[in-house]
């Protein structure tokens, strides 16, 4: 062995903290035993009841989470169905817009027609008065432009007394055979 390996060998032999006196040894002993002691009598009692409630209060975390979590999926299955019946009710009144818009229009439709055949009607009855009325117009102003005529007419011819008895028999014979 080299002297250095000794040195160091002999350091850690007589080194306090490794290998320490007998009466430092039996102190420690004597101390540590009181320690466990009081420890044992006062402390793990209270630090068993302290690890017991701490379980306590994670169970009943647990548990609340759990009942939270069983909540929660009960109202997203309310929400679910709660949109759900929006959705058909959305569609029902969507629906119900449509038909009555519809209606609407149809309605209008139906009074559109209705005030057009009326107004149509009323043309053509408007149109019937004004030909009969110009018809009547007509009739009244060949009427009068044969009685100027005929007025000039028979004056011209019937100046002779005689002519004018045979002219008026001959148109009296001619009415009657119309009319019979």
């Amino acid at each position: 062995m080299s002297q250095n390996t000794l040195l160091n060998y002999y350091l850690f032999m007589n080194n306090p903290l490794i290998y320490p006196p007998l009466g430092v040894f039996v102190w420690t002993l004597v101390s540590f035993g009181i320690l466990v002691f009081i420890l044992a009598k006062w402390g793990w009692p209270m630090l068993l009841k302290s690890l017991k409630s701490r379980e306590q209060a994670i169970a009943e975390s647990l548990s609340k989470a759990e009942k939270a979590r069983e909540e929660m999926r009960q109202l997203e299955a309310k929400n679910e169905d709660l949109l759900k019946q929006a959705k058909i009710e959305r569609d029902e009144m969507l629906s119900n817009a449509r038909a009555a818009g519809e209606k609407i229009v149809e309605d209008a439709r139906l009074r559109a027609t209705e005030e057009i055949t009326r107004m149509r009607e009323s043309a053509v009855e408007s149109i019937k008065n004004e030909q009969l009325r110009a018809m009547h117009d007509m009739k009244n102003q060949i009427a009068q432009f044969s009685i100027d005529i005929a007025e000039k007419l028979i004056k011209a011819e019937l100046s002779d007394r005689e002519r004018a008895d045979a002219f008026v028999k001959k148109e009296l014979e001619a009415i009657q055979k119309q009319y019979e």
